[in-house]
C-alpha cells in the first residue's frame, strides 16, 4: 500500500491538530495573497522544460512522491502521470483547499495540511521528497532536512529545486531585495550537508505584458519590480535554478 493508504489518515488525525502550532511556518506572500497571479507565474516558468528534463534523471519518479510546500497543487498532476502515489503537503489551509480541488478525481493523489518540519506520514514511506522554492533552503532548514530523511525509504532521494540568485537577470533582482543573502554560503551549506548540485538555465515566457508585470510585482518590492519591468522589453526573461539532490543511504557498508 502506498502513501495515500498506509497510516496517512491515522497519523494526520494524531498530529495535525498540534503540528502547525509547534513549528515556525515562513509565509509565502506571493501565492498566499495572489494565487491567481501565481498560477499564471507557474504556467510561464520553465517554458522549455529544462528543469523537468534534469529531474527525470535524478530520481525514480514512479514510486511514492511527496511534494513539500505544494501550494495549490500546480505540480501534483504532473507527478501523478508517473508516480504510484503523490502526497502534497502545504501549511496554508486555503491553498490546501485549492490543491484538493485541482486534484479531485486524479487517482493516487492526496493533499494534507502540514509543514516541511512535520510531514504527516509514517517513517520510510516515500521514494522521493520534492520541494520547489518552498522556503526551507540553506542554513536554518535543518529540521526540514531531518524530516525528509525520516520520510524517505533507504535509497530514496530528497530533491530541492531552488532559484539560483547568481544567475541574472532574475537572480540580480532577487539580490536587490535580499541584500543579506549569500549564495556562496548557501552552496557551501548544501555541499556540507551531502547534496549534489546541478545548475540549469530556463526561460519564463508570458502571454502578454500585463501578466509579466503582475508576476514581477508579486515577487519583488515595488522599486525592484519597477526596475525588473524596465529591464524586460519583451515577454520573457532568463531564470536560473539550482537543483539539489541527496540520497538516503540504503544501509551500512561492512568492509
Amino acid at each position: 500500500m502506498g502513501l495515500a493508504g498506509r497510516g496517512l489518515v491515522a497519523r494526520a488525525r494524531e498530529r495535525l491538530t498540534t503540528s502547525l502550532r509547534s513549528v515556525q511556518v515562513l509565509p509565502s506572500p506571493n501565492i498566499w495573497h495572489w494565487p491567481a497571479v501565481y498560477e499564471a507565474e507557474n504556467r510561464a516558468q520553465d517554458a522549455d522544460g529544462a528543469v523537468w528534463a534534469l529531474l527525470d534523471g535524478l530520481a525514480d519518479w514512479t514510486g511514492d512522491v511527496v511534494d513539500v510546500g505544494c501550494g495549490d497543487g500546480f505540480h501534483l498532476p504532473r507527478f501523478a502521470e508517473r508516480a504510484r502515489t503523490v502526497l502534497g503537503v502545504e501549511p496554508h489551509p486555503p491553498l490546501v483547499e485549492r490543491a484538493n480541488a485541482r486534484v479531485d478525481g486524479v487517482p493516487g493523489v492526496t493533499v494534507v495540511l502540514g509543514s516541511a518540519q512535520d510531514i504527516p506520514v509514517v517513517d520510510a514511506c516515500a521514494d522521493v521528497v520534492h520541494a520547489r522554492t518552498a522556503y526551507f533552503f540553506g542554513p536554518g532548514c535543518e529540521p526540514g532536512l531531518r524530516e525528509a530523511d525520516r520520510v524517505l525509504r533507504p535509497g530514496g532521494a530528497l530533491v530541492v529545486v531552488d532559484l539560483d540568485a547568481a544567475r541574472p537577470p532574475y537572480g540580480r533582482w532577487m539580490r536587490a531585495d535580499l541584500p543579506g543573502y549569500d549564495a556562496t554560503e548557501v552552496d557551501r551549506f548544501f555541499e556540507i550537508s551531502g547534496f549534489d548540485r546541478h545548475r540549469v538555465t530556463t526561460r519564463w515566457c508570458f502571454p502578454d505584458r500585463e501578466t509579466l508585470e503582475s508576476v514581477l510585482r508579486i515577487e519583488f518590492s515595488a522599486p525592484v519590480a519597477a526596475r525588473a519591468i524596465a529591464d524586460t522589453p519583451g515577454l520573457e526573461f532568463t531564470v536560473g535554478y539550482r537543483v539539489l539532490v541527496r540520497r538516503k543511504p540504503r544501509g551500512l557498508i561492512v568492509g
